[in-house]
């Protein structure tokens, strides 16, 4: 049995939802979800063409691995973080992309428009989207939002795990929400078409970044706190009133979609259905997506790598910016592979759902969204 065929069997194992919820009139087989992903715009919210979240690989220009797995992903776009918690670097992050994509034109390519998603897809390359995910670097000079957007940064997550100058962050537990200078970011950012991004903001800070911001908002890699109760995802009520808005929410592929039998084992695609379901039903079709939180190589739990995963996890738990969970398994083994998206769409057509409805979730919410935030 292979990866597809054994996610695609503990799919199986879900309850079904009612027709509301799972959208599964004109459900399609496995082969037309293929040719769905074939044939569509895919959009990975947030994901890295390198390393993510740990460090191995060692961060920098592109291996011939990672970019043997860029040219078999058949991805059209994703959401890379090019954020670090000063300006310089943040700069360097943004060079770093640019070169990567002047070296292997016919591998990457920069997305600064709308219209660069749908040649990246004719061109049969990876859109890179910039983007970021925290706004320390801006400090308190609102001018740099302009000289980032500049740069070709499209999306900006308003606050990590911990406080900022804009909000709270989730695991900060005075969940103060937007602060006057954080309502003031949001105003510039939707005067200049970036995509306000609510993913790891409190509760507080998520609800009034919603009612703030005057275009769609994004939770570009989330989960449903009422299947899960974790800092990182969402409650129905900011699904909703995201959703209401015009948002789209990613659902991610990490170990905070719900518990395990097993000691430091992670997410199965039976949890990512659910959730991915439970949104749909909160949210609508049109208002979910997914923001996988990976690399797009999968990941090789090698001697290298789990000593990275351990340097990696005890310097955050130092920075009180860990979240619950990150001690077990960051990816979900069935879909640790570079069609993962691919894979979520074999998911959905398992489970009854609408080609509409796969093309949707895949990439074409995202899509959507992005167009109606990007024009300025």
């Amino acid at each position: 049995m292979n990866r597809r065929e054994f996610g695609l069997t503990i799919a199986a194992g879900v309850p079904a939802l009612s027709a509301e919820g799972a959208a599964v009139q004109q459900a399609v087989g496995v082969d037309e979800a293929r040719a769905i992903y074939a044939r569509g715009i895919s959009i990975d919210a947030l994901a890295n063409p390198g390393s993510m979240n740990v460090p191995w690989p060692p961060r920098g220009p592109l291996s011939a691995g990672q970019r043997a797995s860029i040219a078999k992903s058949g991805l059209t776009a994703l959401n890379v973080t090019v954020s670090a918690d000063r300006f310089e670097p943040t700069v360097q992050n943004i060079a770093l992309w640019t070169g990567e994509a002047a070296k292997y034109p016919d591998l990457l390519s920069i997305v600064r428009r709308h219209d660069d998603i749908a040649r990246a897809k004719a061109a049969g390359s990876l859109g890179l989207i910039l983007g970021f995910q925290d706004t320390e670097m801006i400090e308190r000079d609102l001018s740099r939002l302009d000289t980032f957007r500049r740069l070709g940064v499209l999306i900006i997550q308003l606050t990590y795990n911990t406080r900022n100058l804009i909000g709270d962050g989730c695991l900060e537990p005075g969940d103060a929400g937007l602060s006057v200078f954080g309502r003031d970011a949001v105003a510039r950012l939707n005067e200049l078409g970036i995509a306000v991004d609510l993913s790891h903001c409190g509760t507080r800070t998520t609800a009034t970044g919603i009612e703030a911001s005057t275009r769609p908002p994004l939770i570009t890699h989330s989960g449903c706190r009422e299947l899960y109760r974790h800092p990182r995802s969402k409650e129905d009520r900011e699904l909703k009133a995201m959703a209401d808005k015009g948002g789209v929410v990613g659902i991610y592929l990490m170990p905070f979609l719900g518990g395990h039998p097993g000691p430091g084992k992670g997410a199965t695609t039976e949890m990512l259905v659910r959730h991915i379901e439970h949104a749909i039903k909160v949210c609508g079709i049109d208002h979910v997506g997914i923001g996988s939180d990976l690399s797009v190589t999968p990941i090789e739990e090698s001697p290298e790598y789990l000593r990275a995963e351990r340097a990696f996890a005890e310097g955050r738990a130092r920075r009180s910016s860990a979240a619950p969970d990150e001690d077990r398994q960051l990816f979900i083994p069935a879909l640790n592979h570079p069609r993962r998206l691919e894979g979520v769409a074999e998911l959905l057509a398992a489970r009854g759902h609408s080609a509409a409805a796969v093309e949707k979730v895949i990439g074409g919410n995202f899509h959507r969204v992005l167009k109606d935030i990007w024009t300025a």
